[in-house]
């Protein structure tokens, strides 16, 4: 796969790339370990000056960055600039608080002094997705760099613009040379990256094939990987909820970057008793939404990012409707030029199929009915990933079951899941390990130290 900006909506080549040769990644990966033997002993008050600079720069340009991620894979524009202003959070936040995150812990023993200290480990390999191309990154180096590490991003191959853009605003906020680099180079290279001995860890997000890969790669190396990888999120509607609230947010939990996320709800599990309702409701929001032009400031949902995912999308549609699934709402690619897909929702789906474990990269619904709470979380738990789990509810004791009982790296009552820079974030089972954010977030990749002062 070549490196280029292919705008989404109109399927026209805007920008090639020639990708990086060997010689240029070892150049850089030299200057990156170059970089951090000086890097890590900075103050964390001059990092956080660093990083305070680069959330400025995300605020003041926040909309020429937004237009740059529409442009490249699609997302609606309003989208683009909450993303970025995201972004400017993520680095206050780390900015704000890793020096506490990251001080001496004392621990009471027999010792004069004893005591954790946290060190930052070198070169940080960052194998990053094209759905959230701003976010996903600086939810990466807002804590690596301010824990002292440095880091390498391997971006998605379309959205190549980006990841350059990115790297600018690190040196512009006065980063030292060779702290943060893209590498602008094919999925291939990275087995010979996780090899060299400078690289120190390595974070993926994305699909569970290359999370995999790189896992296995890493782990003949014996270094540290974080994965977050997919999701087939469920979201429980059970009898005791505002029926009304829970559908519009599960339009929007749904729909989030057209459908095209790991933490968008993807299967409604409602309780019969409310299920027509939910449905009609459900169906009048879809019916709503206004699919076209990802620039327009009034488009809800833009093009897929890539033909590949468009097709891919479609065939799952088809074949669970030839299961024997019925269609509410939209069903087949639109007939105009793009990647466009229309807001579908599928019901009646058969038990059995491969609807139940699959997970549906864009704008479609599936709709599962079920008698009570007890086959609600059975169900949700029935799929191999566990990212994120909503569920509504006003009961109390119902609550606390399915805080207790679903099983998610993240359970959100009465609201839909999101990433938070203050909260940890990441999933179970094939959806990964590790996690991203909060305070967890920047001791992933440190050296956690034992000292013992006789």
């Amino acid at each position: 796969m070549g490196i280029a900006t292919i705008n989404p909506a109109t399927g026209e080549t805007l920008k090639t790339f020639q990708p990086l040769t060997d010689g240029e990644i070892a150049a850089r990966l030299e200057q990156a370990q170059t970089a951090f033997e000086k890097y890590r002993w900075l103050p964390i008050a001059e990092r956080s000056q660093f990083m305070q600079a680069a959330a400025e720069i995300l605020e003041q340009q926040k909309a020429e960055y937004a237009k740059l991620m529409t442009l490249e894979m699609g997302k609606p524009l309003q989208s683009a600039i909450a993303e970025v202003e995201k972004c400017a959070l993520v680095c206050r936040y780390y900015a704000e608080r890793a020096a506490e995150f990251l001080a001496d812990v004392a621990v009471k023993t027999e010792a004069s002094q004893s005591f954790i200290r946290y060190q930052p480990l070198g070169i940080i390999l960052a194998v990053m997705p094209w759905n959230f191309p701003f976010w996903q990154v600086f939810r990466f180096a807002a804590p690596a760099l301010m824990a002292g590490n440095v880091g390498i991003l391997k971006h998605a191959s379309n959205v190549p613009q980006c990841a350059l853009a990115i790297e600018d605003i690190i040196q512009r906020a006065g980063f030292p040379k060779g702290v943060f680099q893209t590498l602008l180079v094919g999925a291939d290279k990275v087995p010979a990256l996780i090899e060299d001995e400078r690289v120190k860890a390595a974070t993926l997000t994305g699909s569970e094939p290359a999370g995999a890969s790189l896992a296995a790669h890493a782990g003949k190396q014996i270094k540290k990987t974080v994965l977050e990888l997919g999701g087939s999120d469920p979201f429980i509607v059970l009898a005791s909820a505002d029926i009304e609230t829970a559908a519009a947010t599960a339009t929007t939990a749904r729909m989030l970057n057209s459908g095209q996320s790991c933490i968008a709800a993807k299967r409604f599990i409602v309780e019969e008793a409310i299920a027509d309702k939910f449905e009609k409701l459900l169906v009048e929001h879809f019916q709503a939404l206004k699919v076209g032009d990802p620039m327009h400031p009034d488009t809800n949902i833009g093009p897929l990012a890539t033909p590949g995912i468009l097709r891919d999308l479609d065939q799952q549609v088809q074949n669970c409707i030839a299961s024997g699934a019925k269609v509410l709402v939209g069903g087949k690619p639109l007939a105009q030029p793009g990647n466009y897909y229309p807001p579908t929702i599928l019901s009646e789906i058969p038990a059995g199929s491969a609807a139940y474990n699959e997970e549906f990269f864009g704008p479609v619904a599936l709709l599962f009915r079920v008698p009570d709470i007890d086959a609600a979380i059975q169900l949700a738990n029935s799929t191999p990933f566990g990212l994120g789990a909503s569920a509504w509810t006003n009961d109390e004791q119902q609550r606390d079951r399915l805080i207790s009982e679903l099983e998610a790296g993240a359970v959100f009552i009465n609201g839909l899941v999101k990433s938070d820079p203050r909260m940890p974030f990441g999933g179970i089972k094939r959806s990964g390990y590790g996690r991203e954010l909060g305070i967890q977030g920047i001791h992933e990749f440190v050296n956690v130290k034992t000292v013992w002062v006789t």
